[in-house]
């Protein structure tokens, strides 16, 4: 699928976008800044994103990563003599606290504003939109990237970094309450759908469609939980059989080889065991809904799913390796990948 139905919220996208515009006159005007951010999926392609347009306008960077922007972690900022902070997916809560330490900042955030006092400040809550669902902390910092590559004159040169912003959304889970990204995020789609960089569509959402074999991919369902398969081997086996399904190929078959009547039948035997169980429909609900894919990714790895990616980058925050989460948001695919699903795993 490809077309992104009525997105909306223009005048907060272009509000935001002015606000971008300004922030990015100062980034640009800079040798060298600081990016702090947050540890976790959000917070790390947050990080990529800034990353990578700053690494595009030749300003150098160091990257921070704080589980808490706290005083000490604000000292350990100040220490490093940045003319210039940008916080990504932190900071909105501690406007007052970074202008007393005596920081230069631009904040790319989502999470509600406390104090004030930064002007350089993209944040949906300031134009009445909701940070929990409308706009993630990596949405936020890919305005502000889009504007960058607008302010050197290469408009529309990191659209291609609308796919990280869907992982970092999906990752902060804005898609849960609806089944789908709304608000801005859904702009957001939009951009990367015509980059070429996503496409997205109703199917399963269990994590493991890309990697794991299908019967693994049931055994190890959590959320939502399947009574009677998750944590059975043999009974997702059996299961499959039911269906008609063939388990093994060349290899043990995974979602992404099953074809479309396949999937069918695995997903509608799926809600009937759920309803014969009991759950509820919010519960059937996290079963199938909309997916998205990173259309650059190699198919059959974790990178191409939206929330398969966020959930190996959560890894890598978990375990302290933010860097590693960081490498593989700039495209390392050698090492840093190979570490992160080691991390997974």
């Amino acid at each position: 699928m490809t077309d992104v139905e009525g997105p909306g919220f223009d005048d907060e996208l272009v509000a935001l976008a002015r606000i971008s515009e300004r922030a990015a006159e100062a980034i640009i005007g800079e040798r060298e800044v600081v990016v702090a951010s947050h540890v976790d999926a959000d917070g790390l392609t947050s990080a990529g994103i800034i990353s990578a347009a700053l690494d595009r306008a030749g300003v150098e960077r160091k990257t921070l990563f704080f589980r808490q922007l706290d005083s000490p972690a604000l000292e350990e900022i100040a220490d490093l003599g940045s003319d210039l902070v940008i916080f990504t997916d932190l900071g909105s809560g501690m406007q007052s606290e970074i202008v007393c330490i005596g920081l230069s900042a631009v904040v790319a955030d989502h999470h509600r504003p406390h104090g004030t006092g930064i002007d350089l400040h993209i944040n949906p809550h300031l134009v009445s939109l909701d940070g929990a669902t409308d706009l993630s902390g990596s949405g936020a910092t890919f305005l502000l990237a889009r504007a960058i590559a607008k302010v050197k004159g290469h408009a529309g040169g990191n659209d291609d970094l609308a796919g990280l912003a869907i992982v970092g959304a999906v990752g902060d889970l804005q898609d849960m309450a609806s089944g789908k990204l709304v608000g801005l995020n859904r702009r957001i789609l939009a951009i990367g759908v015509e980059a070429g960089v996503l496409s997205f569509g109703r199917d399963l959402k269990l994590f493991g469609k890309q990697t794991r074999a299908v019967f693994k991919m049931l055994e190890f369902s959590s959320d939502p939980y399947i009574p009677g398969l998750s944590g059975d081997e043999d009974a997702c086996i059996t299961f499959l059989k039911e269906q008609g399904i063939r388990l093994k190929g060349e290899r043990w078959r995974r979602w992404i080889d099953m074809n479309g009547e396949e999937k069918g039948k695995i997903a509608s035997g799926l809600v009937r065991r759920g309803l014969r169980a009991g759950l509820s429909n919010a519960q059937l609900e996290r079963l199938v809904g909309e997916v998205y894919n990173l259309l650059t990714e190699q198919e059959g790895t974790e990178l191409r799913d939206a929330s398969e990616y966020s959930t190996l980058l959560n890894a890598t925050a978990r375990y302290g390796h933010s860097g590693v989460g960081l490498s593989v948001c700039l495209g390392d695919r050698g090492r840093a990948l190979e570490e992160a699903r080691l991390l997974l795993n």
